[in-house]
């Protein structure tokens, strides 16, 4: 069997922008909003292009201080990105999901680090950004989709606690899904390019459910703090 990694040459990727230019035209179309999805597109490849060569520095600097650095970045990005689909912008609400997504992403990124992986060194930088990555992104969406339900409940002038269940359980969808279709309709990326790798399918399953119970750890968790600060506002 062969176990390398193909190439993908830049020319072949344009293959896969065939059914992304049909979403465009449908989104431009249905929305009228001619700008983020291109937007979003256009710093996707310029992020994943840069962040290449970052990473090839970093992994080769092997530095602690510069590896906390950069989960903290990723962090405060993450709590500004995580707002985004609020009508209403508060600082407070920045503040809320910074805190959020850091309690609930760094307890479980510690769990796995020196838990799970036991990583010698722990801040072995091609391990835990990556770890880290996932873990951050995964907070970011579910804070993001309770920050927005929340928000459009209480417009309907739904309780607290009401719109708090309605949010939470929003916001872990997308997470619960994941669960019922992982080896079914999905397998998930960590799974896929180990396997591609060649690694023993066995092991990547181990791999594959340490990553989907850290997206539902950390995910909840960080909806669940997000959700309790703006308890607070009902007073």
């Amino acid at each position: 069997m062969n176990t390398s990694i193909y190439n993908i040459s830049l020319l072949n990727l344009f293959w896969v922008m065939i059914p992304v230019a049909v979403v465009i035209v449908i989104y431009m179309r249905w929305t009228q909003d001619k700008t983020t999805l291109l937007y979003a597109l256009f710093r996707m490849l310029i992020q994943l292009m840069l962040i290449g060569y970052v990473l090839t520095y970093i992994f080769d600097a092997e530095s602690p201080y510069l590896v906390v650095s950069i989960l903290c970045v990723m962090l405060i990005a993450a709590a500004i990105i995580s707002m985004r689909p609020l009508q209403k912008h508060y600082k407070s609400l920045y503040l809320y999901a910074f805190i959020s997504i850091f309690i609930g992403g760094v307890f479980t990124l510690m769990m796995v680090v020196f838990g799970v992986l036991d990583l010698d060194p722990w801040y072995e930088p091609r391990f835990l950004i990556p770890i880290a990555g996932m873990i951050f992104a995964n907070s970011m969406n579910a804070v993001s989709i309770s920050a927005e339900r929340f928000e459009s409940e209480i417009g309907r002038e739904n309780s607290y606690i009401d719109a708090r269940a309605t949010s939470y359980k929003a916001a872990l969808i997308p997470i619960i899904n994941a669960l019922f279709a992982v080896g079914l309709v999905s397998l998930p990326g960590m799974m896929t390019g180990q396997i591609l790798s060649g690694v023993d399918p066995l092991i990547a399953v181990r791999y594959q459910i340490m990553v989907m119970l850290m997206i539902l750890g950390s995910a909840g968790i960080s909806v669940a703090i997000y959700l309790m600060f703006l308890k607070k506002n009902f007073h």
